[in-house]
């Protein structure tokens, strides 16, 4: 049955294409016909009383035959074969090869006709010239027609399935970008209107594309020329200029991209294939955090580096910017081995000469702790291990002040015997004025840091109590003498807010409930956070190590803070939903220990500036640092006999820490 309809359907079109030359040779009859008809009617300035007997006999006896040659001839040369559809230089050249010889045919031929009919005049040569003329152009005319109409037709079936654009930005990137655009074959993209702030581009064309007018115009452009897509090409623009011009866009359905940066400008590699999608980090708002980082990775160079924590969403951007720059050793801890594995394996086939030594081990071991510092002698520690999740530290206290509190005492006091150079804490905006027990723990990592630097500018290290001497490690007479001789580590505190896409941060949740259709949970349509990206906190970090004192708290100026309910509706937006349309979003109310705004130092707190102007100095709240560290000792013995009591105990040393009821 199949090989049977397969058979009618070849049959079918054999006959529809002997059909079409069939039509075809008789166009081409009747062109030649018309053709030196009218070169003669030319001849003689189309008027038909003028023309001469001697010279219309002849033709009228030759043509029919001339046509009858002319179509054999045309057959020769595979003219009613081709698929005109697809016309090009071979079927031209055929063409004039086959009208050249037609064209000496009808010499001879016209010749030897006037002479059998006696005749004694000849055709004059403009009626030559003028009929091969005429005859091309009109056998020529059918068959490319034919292929205009169909680009013609393909070219209006191709701009229905086009994405229609609008760019923003008519200077040089946007320039290149429409060009790329217009002279790629490879896009399905077509810009038809441009957006631009300088109002003397505004009415204009650009390459046929008008520039609509300014930011003010986005919205209304978009409906008017049903813009599928948005391209934001200005590479120069401030974060706040990228910001407010990428939430007007947020109010469209249409998908946004961008160009990541002026680099590409500056390089000459302005393309389409460029162009990035947005993302939340884009919205922030401000100029991402540059620092000198030639500064920190001549830092780093040649040192042994520890990084606790180092499998985590910090600990392992941590890893990557300092694996890059040359470091004696990079010894990576962490207590979640798949973690651990996981940055090992990357950084192995990254960089394979790197020195690389990953641990498993607990910051809260002391033993683990001072085998670590006593085999590797790490002059570099960049301490990132905590426990961070706020609701989870709520249900269980004891964990949060274990490990974040008592496992930095732990590690910090390992780092100075064993004749650390530099100890970097990684803190948090949380530890300001804390309403939850992470944050109140963060804050006593500080005061930790703080105390260590006191005492070791005061010469007194030795004053320091051994937290640890539980776990079967204790420095006495000789050993402890001779590990507090000449001590010189400078520790600090680097504090920054929340990190989008770390582990724990709410994008992560938000994208997983969007993947599942929603709803988005927020806890409070008022909620604000300040944001940073991964590798701003890490370039942070990094730099309070080359600024380092000791006793520092370095705060970064993180710019605006963010609504959350803000930052949920533009990610659903960018996963090209509609927010409470596609994707509710609903609120859940606070979470026990969480406030609505975080803040970056406390009250008593002021700023010193840096010779980075986003990164500042806290200055340290004065404490009793004997009385501080007295009250550890019992915070520690507390939290390991998990007293029910812990957060009354810890608000009697965070002064600042306000407990908050479930309710």
């Amino acid at each position: 049955m199949l090989a049977e309809n397969k058979n009618n359907g070849i049959v079918s079109r054999i006959g529809k294409w002997r059909v079409f030359a069939a039509l075809m040779m008789l166009y081409d009859a009747a062109a030649i016909c018309v053709s030196y008809f009218l070169a003669l009617m030319l001849r003689f300035d189309m008027t038909f009383s003028k023309i001469p007997v001697n010279h219309l006999r002849p033709l009228t006896h030759f043509l029919p035959i001339y046509c009858v040659l002319c179509v054999a001839v045309f057959s020769a040369f595979r003219l009613y074969r081709s698929i005109w559809k697809f016309a090009s230089y071979s079927e031209l050249l055929r063409l004039i090869a086959a009208t050249a010889i037609t064209y000496v045919i009808h010499i001879v031929g016209m010749t030897i006709t006037i002479k059998a009919l006696g005749i004694t005049s000849r055709m004059s040569y403009l009626y030559y010239a003028l009929g091969y003329m005429l005859q091309f152009c009109l056998t020529l005319a059918i068959r490319f027609i034919f292929r205009f109409l169909m680009l013609l037709k393909d070219k209006a079936r191709h701009q229905q399935s086009y994405h229609r654009v609008m760019l923003i930005g008519a200077g040089a990137a946007g320039q290149a970008i429409l060009r790329d655009i217009n002279h790629s074959g490879e896009t399905e993209d077509q810009v038809v209107c441009l957006i631009d702030d300088d109002a003397n581009k505004w009415g204009r064309l650009i390459d046929g594309v008008p520039v609509v007018g300014g930011r003010d115009e986005i919205l209304s452009a978009v409906e008017q020329y049903k813009v599928e897509k948005i391209f934001f090409a200005i590479p120069t623009a401030t974060g706040e200029q990228r910001r407010d011009i990428l939430n007007i866009c947020q109010e469209t359905d249409c998908e946004l991209r961008q160009l990541p940066g002026i680099y590409q400008l500056v390089k000459g590699d302005v393309t389409v294939s460029q162009m990035k999608k947005v993302e939340v980090e884009d919205l922030l708002g401000r100029e991402p955090i540059r620092t000198d980082m030639e500064g920190v990775y001549r830092f780093i160079s040649g040192k042994t580096v520890l990084v606790t924590g180092g499998g985590g969403s910090i600990g392992s951007e941590l890893c990557r910017q300092i694996a890059g720059h040359s470091p004696k050793q990079l010894i990576i801890l962490d207590i979640y081995e798949n973690n651990a594995y996981s940055i090992q394996l990357e950084l192995k086939e990254k960089y394979p000469d790197l020195n690389l030594v990953t641990l498993i081990g607990s910051v809260r071991d002391s033993r683990r702790m001072f085998q670590v510092f006593e085999e590797y002698r790490p002059q570099v520690v960049y301490h990132a291990a905590a426990h961070k999740h706020v609701p989870l530290m709520e249900d269980s206290p004891c964990e949060s002040i274990k490990n974040n509190a008592v496992g930095t005492y732990k590690t910090a006091y390992a780092a100075m015997v064993h004749g650390c150079e530099r100890f970097v804490l990684i803190s948090t905006d949380k530890a300001v004025n804390p309403t939850n027990i992470m944050g109140a723990s963060k804050r006593l990592c500080e005061m930790v840091i703080q105390s260590f630097d006191r005492k070791i500018k005061e010469g007194k290290a030795n004053e320091l109590p051994q937290l640890f001497t539980h776990d079967g490690v204790e420095l006495t007479g000789d050993g402890a003498s001779r590990a507090f001789q000449d001590i010189k580590t400078e520790f600090v505190a680097v504090r920054f807010g929340n990190v989008l896409g770390s582990n724990g941060s709410v994008i992560p949740v938000f994208k997983r409930q969007i993947e599942k259709g929603g709803p988005v949970t927020v806890t409070h349509p008022d909620i604000i956070r300040y944001f940073m990206t991964i590798p701003e906190a890490v370039s942070l970090v990094m730099q309070a190590g080359t600024y380092a004192h000791g006793g520092e708290i370095f705060v970064l100026d993180m710019g605006s803070p963010m609504k959350i309910d803000t930052l949920a509706r533009n990610l659903i937006r960018l996963s090209g939903f509609k927010p409470d349309v596609d994707i509710k979003i609903e609120y859940t109310g606070l979470r026990p220990g969480e406030k609505l705004y975080e803040e970056k130092l406390m009250a008593e707190e002021g700023l010193k500036k840096t010779e980075n102007s986003l990164i500042h100095i806290g200055q340290p709240i004065p404490f009793d640092t004997d009385e501080f560290l007295a009250q550890l000792v019992d915070l520690m013995l507390a939290a390991y006999d998990n007293k029910p009591d812990i957060r009354e105990r810890v608000a009697r040393i965070v002064r600042t820490y306000k407990i908050k009821s479930a309710a």
